[in-house]
């Protein structure tokens, strides 16, 4: 297909790393030099390999994204919710990349308000992204961050609602997470550390002063940890979150006293993890407190916030993990997981009368939104599933009727769901754990082992891979593919020890796994090796990486997005950001147990000369989460090593980071890209 167009050979310079007596080699160790023009040079002949390669597919992939635009309602918006005298709409309009965000006072009947049009914002950069809007309690001032880099350091500025005044105040390199006092004067946020991009500091800045001037309010000395400042649904509390994997710690103050000191919740403990919400005179903590690995419901007064006040409220269940709690005045609504599947209970704090709302299917998601208002009976939940649009539903606690008030549109009017099979089944692990696929198809399908089939999982850091609807995915489903999520542990999909048993000196699971869910299809006869594709992206990269050195004839061709496969080097450089907040999920490489463990899986120390399956690889040169070399130098070594003649193409996007491109169908167009990779393989022209 593109044998005549030679892919480019990255020079070896040979470097000797050495840990714990142990020395390995890494020839391409020089492409971490961002700033080196022959590394530009070599990302800039990959990109050109990579399109003389795919020009015979370049009017497929606009056709592609032509087909994927045309189902999206380009003049859409959110469903509006009502937060302290405003209503609050995100909208978007035909044929522009960015949102609108605007408000209408009292009703929707009012004129509209707009706060920020990204649209006019975006005007001049090729990446864009507006986040943490934070309006104080008058409803004058809002706080905002930008990032136009997409190394997701946000530069914080404070507009006045009222006049349309935007402060001359920049605050750099934040996480853009911010919160207003009760005195409308005073604004928390929280910066990052400029080498690591660590959240480490929460500042508090006061309306009319220099950024200069802003108060360290709290420092995170531990490398392991980071912090976030938010306002509690009570509005009585400004609150300092302190997160690592295993271990959290809250301090808070009144917020209507914003100067005073901040008390300390409960210390840290490790292992012990807690999130609390404050409620009348008591604080409601979920809660791993006493062995309880799925969590548990607690509450404390709040004159008495320490451990040993703590009283169960929702003991621990074995099988039931308890996800998440909304407070409301007469309700209490728990969100939980059963046999990988969400469920949503409401309980009257009345003690008398709780059920759980019904879903019926077994490919779905099911999750509370924005409920901002303690006196209300109205909660507010989305749904979807594999083969249903999402929708945003207003339910009745009190009468338990429901009203939905949108449904994500599918344009163009051939989209119909019952078009669609949904399936949830069962492989067998290689120790006996039973582990959940999930898929979706064209009704009429039959079990013939030639179907196209992308299998998709992330199996990380406790990430639950829950069954969502996507309409540019129906341009695979109709065209003969099957579209599967593998429910592999790593993450959270069937309770808390699912995750325990996908990382640090188990991590290996998480590849067994999805090798093993890969060998059901093809013994069920859903598809074959010839027609398997495997889909991840970040730490589902490194699941790309791992299974095509483990089990590359499985596979026909792999998609590995901005993939974490560098996983020792990465590990072992505490200046690369993240890589200490992460010691606890993969192991810390300077400890010989964990270094050996991870040196034995990671992707890049372990390319070998075997055949490997045709591979698109995606990536970003400002990724502040997976740095550009690590995908760079894995296809440069692969190129090198590999025995075959099949597909490898490094596409590096020059403009963005770890999300992709910034506008909606920006992004689109990246999924073009990947489906035409697939779709060629298949033979599959229009």
């Amino acid at each position: 297909m593109s044998n005549a167009i030679q892919p480019p050979k990255a020079k070896i310079i040979p470097k000797l790393l050495e840990k714990h007596g142990h020395s390995r080699t890494d020839n391409y160790y020089w492409l971490n030099e961002r700033e080196n023009p022959e590394v530009i040079d070599y990302l800039n002949k990959e990109n050109e390999y990579y399109q003389k390669s795919t020009a015979h597919t370049k009017d497929f992939q606009n056709s592609l994204f032509e087909e994927m635009k045309a189902r999206i309602k380009e003049d859409d918006e959110s469903v509006p919710y009502f937060y302290n005298g405003y209503f609050y709409i995100t909208r978007f309009e035909k044929g522009k990349d960015y949102p609108i965000h605007s408000r209408k006072k009292g009703s929707m009947e009012a004129p509209e308000e707009i706060m920020f049009d990204c649209n006019e914002m975006a005007k001049g950069h090729a990446y864009f992204n507006l986040s943490g809007l934070s309006v104080s309690e008058d409803n004058v001032w809002a706080s905002f961050g930008v990032d136009t880099v997409s190394r997701r350091q946000y530069t914080i500025q404070i507009k006045n609602l009222q006049t349309g005044e935007i402060l001359p105040v920049a605050i750099e390199n934040t996480t853009a997470g911010a919160t207003w006092a009760s005195d409308n004067q005073t604004l928390f946020y929280s910066r990052k550390d400029e080498q690591t991009l660590r959240a480490d500091k929460i500042y508090k800045h006061k309306l009319g002063t220099a950024a200069s001037q802003d108060v360290l309010v709290f420092f995170e000395k531990d490398e392991t940890f980071d912090v976030s400042v938010y306002k509690s649904k009570s509005k009585k509390y400004i609150i300092i979150n302190s997160n690592s994997t295993m271990t959290t710690e809250y301090r808070m103050v009144l917020s209507a006293t914003p100067d005073d000191k901040f008390t300390i919740f409960q210390k840290r403990t490790r292992g012990l993890e807690y999130s609390m919400s404050h409620f009348g005179d008591h604080f409601y903590i979920v809660t791993n407190k006493d062995k309880a690995t799925n969590f548990k419901l607690m509450k404390t007064p709040e004159d008495a916030t320490a451990k040993e006040n703590w009283v169960d409220v929702i003991p621990h269940r074995d099988e039931v993990l308890l996800e998440d709690i909304d407070i409301f005045a007469a309700y209490l609504v728990v969100t939980e997981r059963y046999n990988g599947l969400n469920q949503i209970r409401i309980m009257p704090w009345s003690g008398e009368g709780a059920y759980y709302l019904p879903f019926e299917s077994e490919t779905f998601t099911a999750y509370t939104t924005t409920n901002l208002d303690f006196e209300t009976e109205i909660l507010r939940y989305s749904f979807q599933s594999l083969a249903t649009p999402s929708s945003v539903i207003d339910f009745n606690m009190r009468t338990q009727t429901k009203t939905i008030l949108k449904e994500q549109e599918v344009l163009g009017g051939e989209f119909d769901k019952n078009n669609y099979t949904e399936e949830r089944i069962w492989a067998t692990a290689k120790d006996g754990t039973k582990v959940p696929i999930s898929l979706v198809y064209r009704k009429g399908l039959k079990k013939n082992g030639q179907n196209p089939t992308l299998l998709y999982a992330y199996g990380s850091y406790g990430v639950t891979m829950d069954c969502y609807f996507s309409s540019v995915r129906l341009s695979l489903l109709d065209r003969g593919f099957i579209y599967a999520i593998a429910h592999i542990r790593g993450g959270e999909d069937l309770g808390r020890p699912w995750y325990e048993n996908g990382k640090l000196l188990k991590k290996k699971n998480t590849f067994t796994d999805f090798i093993d869910c890969s060998q059901f299809l093809i013994a069920q006869k859903y598809t074959s090796s010839q027609h398997l594709y495997a889909e991840g992206g970040s730490a589902g990269g490194l699941l790309m990486g791992a299974i095509v050195n483990m089990a590359p004839s499985l596979y026909h061709g792999v998609i590995a997005q901005v993939p974490f496969v560098d996983v020792v080097t990465t590990m072992l450089d505490d200046s690369i950001p993240l890589t200490t907040g992460e010691y606890d999920e993969w192991g810390n490489p300077n400890v010989k147990k964990y270094y050996n463990y991870m040196l034995s899986y990671s992707p890049y120390d372990n390319v070998t000369a075997q055949e490997y399956p045709n591979m698109y690889v995606a990536t970003g040169l400002h990724d502040s989460q997976v740095q550009y070399w690590e995908p760079a130098k894995w296809v440069a070594k692969l190129r090198n090593l590999k025995t075959d003649n099949n597909i490898l193409y490094l596409d590096t996007n020059m403009d963005a980071g770890h999300g992709g491109a910034s506008g909606r169908f920006e992004a689109i167009k990246e999924i073009a890209k990947e489906y035409s990779f697939l779709l060629d393989l298949e033979g599959i022209k229009r």
